[in-house]
This record gives structure tokens, C-alpha cells and sequence, in this order.
């Protein structure tokens, strides 16, 4: 290689690997995927460009100031939406055409990326636009594809579509020679982003859902929508089925105060939304400028593109011509503060008013394929370990609801109460009061003469408390069950629940086994949940005060012999608590939901760990049980892999033949690695 060409070589190389870190690290990583974002919405004189542009210069300049990288403004917000007949004065058009000018000159020592609404002149009609300015840059023009002319509505009568303009259309504005053209998207160094103009939303096929297929993220929409009575609700539900639909955000600006109420009024609606979730909305009727802020997850997006097939497979049926991409320039990295809240408790319904609807709905789930495997093989009897714990307490009812639905009598439930070395005097209680409260056969078979025989068979110290001792009480009642469900020609319900696998918190071959395991979809923390709502369903019933103390029962195996106390009310202490050792289920139900159901890396779900339990949690708490979890998670997979069937009742579920499909021996090390340097 001669020397030039070694140097040319070096500086290519170097540029690169700059653009690289740029883009890839300084921005993405310091930010863990999120892009802030913003809709605002100024107040507005009709027809008065110079002012309307100078308050859309201060809400621009507000949100560069609190590190938004994208802000959206209403349609038309450049001259008024409501300016009517004015749309033919040529001076209106120029006054249009300086304040972009103004704008773009404002914008120049600004990283913000703004999107604003305007006419614009083109081959003798006129065209309603969005304008996408960022440092003295007019980066493109996008031109509104469906024109409502109907009821309220004239925009035909003075604006051209998207439709009718050639496909490679541009357009000298502001100096520069710009793309005229629906069919593009604005890539950024941390998202793609499309737009559309507000009746394009309510079209039977959005220009949204091509400029999704084609890689946009972000979908900006650039409003004038009025308000009638009912129509927000409709609204609403649009932009949650195209964000859903798109699996995409999307950034809603409507029109506002200042807006002429000659025959229509416009309240200033602002919304954020993702992937059918709103995150956001602005006051409306405000008689002030607004600005509503947030950050969409774009990782988050990507992730569930990855996943869903059929998004892909869409993308390739729809052969349409690629979308232009104007690249943006790059960002300085601002400090990154997380406005949105992390829910700490992501499988847990939320406290509103569909909550009674989602615990009967979660229930139904589990019952409907219990009830299958059930009627399939003809059964009437079903064999239950009843420990007093919060998981079998849920399989019981479950089965109770179960055999409810089916018509049979509860008696065919068999519930085994098998108290052994850990046992204590609440546990036992509670397994036994609520058997006889919820009338199901009830059977106590004492475990702790056969596995001391066993541990004389394979010569076993039973003064020694390890995996062995353990292990072999979690058998022994296994084999229990399986042999009296032979018996009686049944089959038994599984009570390990979907957090104990993820963590491998069940013995192999133990209770890691069943028939059928009706809890294996449902986490820890909605376990806990799912029992206090039975309990909450009639609080006079005999059961509700049981199942509400199994819920203030702590977590444990009770594999160890349990503490004898000096005081008589409370004679066996439990020892041996389940979150002590492998750490709290609420974070690893947390751990659990942001690794299955997005694939995020340590870092990220460490920051959003921080941001949901930041005070409950230090954050070398948070790092010492995440580390825990992965290390849980990878060493246990041998056991997921032979899981018996049960339902998925979630999003998240663990099962080998449907949801999770992951080889035993994968190696942990780089998630590890990973969170030695948090």
C-alpha cells in the first residue's frame, strides 16, 4: 500500500469509528433508547405569520432548553388553520415564507428538531404542509395526503393533495431547494421519524401505516382538529389502535386558543402515545400557549418489531417504492433526565376501574385450561399439595373455580396438607382452615418418617442441612401427590409459578413438577395480588380472613426446621424466607418482565430499576439481586425445558413449547460482564 493511500486509509477509518461513537454511544446509550419529544401548541393570531411565529419560537427555545429532540406543532400553526379565503392572498403566502425564514434563522445555533405547519405555493396551487427545520436547515417538506371536505370542512376548496403532485415534486422555498413529497422520512442519530397532517389519522389506510412498514418509529401529527361533544374518545381510540397497529409512537399537536370560533372551536389537544399506550395529554381549553413532554421508548419498539413476525411480513407483501430518508444533523448529548413513570409492578393490573375485570379475566384463563385438560381426559378428581403458602393457596382456587364451572363436586378436589421438618403452626393452620372453608377433600399425610428413612437409605446426615436435606422433602411430597393422583384416578395440579422458574426456586423433579401447572404464567407478585382480590370478592366469608393472612404470610420453602420460640402464640417461627435468599420477587419480577418481554440489556433495566424502586432500593441493592437473577436465570434453564404444561396467561411466559425457546447450556458471561461495569 503506498503512502497516501495508508493515510487516506487512516482518516477514513477514523471518521468513521467518530461518526460511530457519535451516533451509537454518546447519544443512544446515554439516553438507554428513550427520545424526548414534545408537542406544543402556541397561541395564535389568524393570519398574522410574525406573531404566530414568534410564539412558536418560544415554546421551540422552552423545549431546547429541557432537552427535547423532536417538537411537533399544529397544522397550519405558521399562518392559522382557520384563515379560510385569506389562503389566496398572496401576501398572507410571502408573511408565511418570512416567518419560516425568520424560524430558520432562529434555529441555527439550536440542536432541536422542529416540525411546523404552513402553505406553501407550488406550480400555481397550494399545498398544507409540515415543514422540518433544525440548525438554519429546511431538511424537507411534507405535504398532507387526505383533504376533509365535508360537514366543517373546505380544505378543497383551497389546498391541492399529496396525490396530485408528481412523486419526485420539489419546491424553491426559504432560499432552498427542498422535496415536496409525502413519501419521506427524517432519520436522526437516535430514531426515524414520519408525519402526517391530521385527517390522514382518520383514513381507512393512514400514510402512518406505510411510513412505519418503511422504518419510522415516531409518527408526528400535525393538527386542526376541532371539538364536538364525544369526539375525544373517539380520537383517542384512533391514535391508540395506529400506535399499536404501527408499533410506534406517536406525537399528536392540535390546534388552539387563538384559532378563529367563527363556526368552530379547537381546545388545544396534545397527546404522547406508545405502541397503543397513552403516556401523555396536555390540559385542553387552555388559554394559554402549551407544551406537553415526554420519551418514547424507541428501543422498547424496535424490540416488539423484532419480535412480531407479522410486521415484517407486512412490510415485505406491501412492494411499494422506498421512502426518501433525509438524514438530520447530529445531537449534542444533554443531560438525560426520565420524566415518564416506571411502573414497579408491570404484571400487576392496575388499581382502576377495570381491575375487577382483569384479576376474573386472569382467572378465567387459568380455569378455562384446567377445565380442558380436565375434560379431555375425563378426570373429576384433582390432587393439590396445600402448604399455606400463597401458590398452592392460588391453585386451590383456581381448581375450586374450576370444578364450579364444570359442575363437579368439590370433594373431587383432594387437598394434601404435608407438614415435614420446616412446617410451622401458621402455614399448617391456614392450609387446613381453608380447605375446610372452601369444602374440598382434605388429606395430611406427614412426610417427615420417609424422608428420614430415605436419608438412612442413601446415608444422609439429617443434621445436615443442605441441598439433599431439602431437596428430598420437595420429592418426597411429589411423589405423594403423583402416587394418590394414580390412586384416584386424577391428575395434579402444579402450584410453582412463573417467577420460582425464571429463578430455578423449585427442586428438579420436586415441585417443579405436575400434571398440569396452572400458575406457571403468573409472577409472584400477581400471585400476591390475585389471592387478596378473592379475599376482597366477600369479605364475610370464612376464607377472606384466611386468604388475607397467607398473603401477610412470608415466603418460604419451609424446608428447614423452623424456630421454636419461648412464646406460646408464636410458636414456630419461620426461618427459612424465600426473599431473603434469592432476593425480593418484586425486583425480579420486574428483572424478569423487561428481559423476556423486551430483551433490554443490564444497563437499561438498571436504570429503570432505579427510576421504580429509587426509594425503597440503593442502587448497589438493585445491582447485587440483578446480577442474582441473571445468574438464576441461565444456570436454571434445564428445568424450563421440561416444564409441564399450564397456561400462558400474560405477555411473559416461560414455557419451552411456546413463548421461550433457550438452549440449557448458554453462556452468561457478557450479561454478567455487563453488570460488573454498572
Amino acid at each position: 500500500m503506498q503512502k497516501h493511500q495508508f493515510f487516506r486509509f487512516l482518516f477514513f477509518s477514523f471518521h468513521f469509528i467518530t461518526i460511530f461513537v457519535a451516533e451509537n454511544v454518546n447519544i443512544e446509550d446515554m439516553n438507554y433508547g428513550f427520545v424526548k419529544i414534545a408537542a406544543a401548541v402556541p397561541e395564535v393570531h389568524v393570519a398574522d405569520p410574525k406573531y404566530n411565529v414568534q410564539q412558536i419560537e418560544s415554546l421551540i427555545i422552552q423545549a431546547e432548553g429541557r432537552g427535547v429532540e423532536i417538537i411537533c406543532l399544529p397544522e397550519l400553526c405558521v399562518t392559522g388553520y382557520t384563515c379560510g379565503d385569506l389562503f389566496s392572498q398572496q401576501l398572507l403566502l410571502d408573511e408565511a415564507e418570512m416567518g419560516l425564514i425568520h424560524l430558520m434563522n432562529f434555529s441555527r445555533s439550536l440542536d432541536i428538531i422542529s416540525i411546523v405547519g404552513l402553505p406553501v405555493c407550488f406550480r400555481g396551487s397550494l399545498v398544507n404542509c409540515a415543514a422540518v427545520v433544525q440548525k438554519g436547515k429546511l431538511l424537507g417538506l411534507v405535504p398532507k395526503t387526505y383533504l376533509p371536505n365535508y360537514r366543517e370542512f373546505y380544505e378543497r376548496r383551497w389546498f391541492t393533495s399529496a396525490v396530485d403532485l408528481p412523486a419526485d415534486a420539489t419546491v424553491l422555498l426559504c432560499g432552498q431547494q427542498v422535496a415536496l413529497t409525502a413519501r419521506q422520512l427524517f432519520r436522526t442519530p437516535t430514531c426515524t421519524f414520519g408525519i402526517e397532517l391530521c385527517e390522514d389519522l382518520w383514513a381507512p389506510i393512514p400514510p402512518s401505516s406505510a411510513q412505519a412498514l418503511q422504518g419510522a418509529e415516531i409518527i408526528f401529527n400535525l393538527s386542526a382538529d376541532n371539538d364536538v361533544v364525544g369526539k375525544l374518545t373517539y380520537l383517542q381510540d384512533l391514535l391508540r389502535q395506529q400506535s399499536a397497529r404501527c408499533i410506534s409512537g406517536y406525537v399528536y399537536a392540535a390546534a388552539g386558543f387563538g384559532e378563529s370560533t367563527q363556526d368552530t372551536v379547537f381546545s388545544g389537544k396534545t397527546m404522547i402515545l406508545e405502541s397503543g399506550k397513552l403516556l401523555a395529554e396536555g390540559e385542553r381549553h387552555a388559554m394559554r400557549p402549551q407544551m406537553l413532554e415526554g420519551e418514547i421508548d424507541v428501543e422498547r419498539l424496535r424490540a416488539d418489531r423484532r419480535t412480531n413476525t407479522t410486521f415484517a411480513a407486512c412490510a415485505a407483501k406491501e412492494k411499494t417504492a422506498p421512502y426518501h430518508v433525509v438524514d438530520t444533523a447530529l445531537i449534542t448529548p444533554h443531560e438525560f433526565d426520565l420524566t415518564r413513570a416506571v411502573n414497579p409492578y408491570p404484571f400487576v393490573p392496575a388499581a382502576d376501574a377495570h381491575l375487577d375485570e382483569r384479576c376474573r379475566e386472569i382467572i378465567a384463563i387459568q380455569s378455562e385450561g384446567l377445565a380442558k385438560r380436565l375434560h379431555h381426559i375425563g378426570g373429576k378428581t384433582a390432587v393439590i399439595g396445600i402448604s399455606g403458602g400463597l401458590d398452592s393457596t392460588l391453585a386451590l382456587l383456581v381448581t375450586v373455580k374450576t370444578f364450579d364451572l364444570l359442575g363437579l363436586d368439590r370433594h373431587g378436589i383432594v387437598g394434601v396438607t404435608m407438614p415435614g421438618f420446616g412446617t410451622t403452626d401458621r402455614t399448617y393452620n391456614n392450609a387446613v382452615d381453608l380447605m375446610h372453608a372452601l369444602g374440598v377433600t382434605m388429606e395430611e399425610i406427614s412426610i417427615s418418617k420417609s424422608v428420614l428413612q430415605h436419608f438412612e437409605d442413601i446415608g444422609h446426615n439429617p443434621q445436615s442441612h443442605d441441598v439433599t436435606y431439602e431437596n428430598s422433602q420437595a420429592r418426597e411430597r411429589t411423589q405423594i401427590l403423583m402416587d394418590l393422583a394414580n390412586q384416584l384416578e386424577g391428575i395434579v395440579v402444579g402450584t410453582g409459578d412463573l417467577s420460582e422458574l425464571a429463578l430455578g426456586w423449585c427442586t428438579y423433579n420436586g415441585d417443579h413438577m405436575s400434571m398440569y401447572g396452572v400458575n406457571a404464567g403468573v409472577p409472584k407478585t400477581l400471585v400476591r395480588h390475585l389471592v387478596k382480590w378473592f379475599a376482597q370478592q366477600d369479605e364475610q366469608s370464612p376464607a377472606s380472613r384466611i386468604l388475607l393472612d397467607i398473603v401477610d404470610t412470608p415466603i418460604s420453602p419451609e424446608l428447614i426446621p423452623a424456630d421454636d420460640t419461648t412464646d406460646a402464640s408464636l410458636k414456630k417461627e419461620i426461618v427459612q424466607k424465600t426473599e431473603d435468599l434469592v432476593g425480593p420477587y418484586e425486583l425480579h419480577d420486574f428483572f424478569l418482565y423487561y428481559v423476556l418481554r423486551y430483551g433490554f440489556r443490564p444497563s437499561k433495566i438498571l436504570f429503570l430499576a432505579q427510576r421504580a424502586f429509587g426509594s425503597t432500593y440503593p442502587s448497589n441493592i438493585l445491582k447485587r439481586w440483578l446480577v442474582n437473577f441473571y445468574r438464576r436465570f441461565f444456570g436454571h434453564q434445564f428445568k424450563r425445558s421440561c416444564m409441564p404444561d399450564g397456561p400462558k396467561v400474560g405477555s411473559v411466559s416461560l414455557s419451552p413449547r411456546s413463548d421461550w425457546r433457550m438452549p440449557s447450556d448458554a453462556t452468561r458471561d457478557a450479561w454478567l460482564a455487563e453488570c460488573e461495569t454498572l
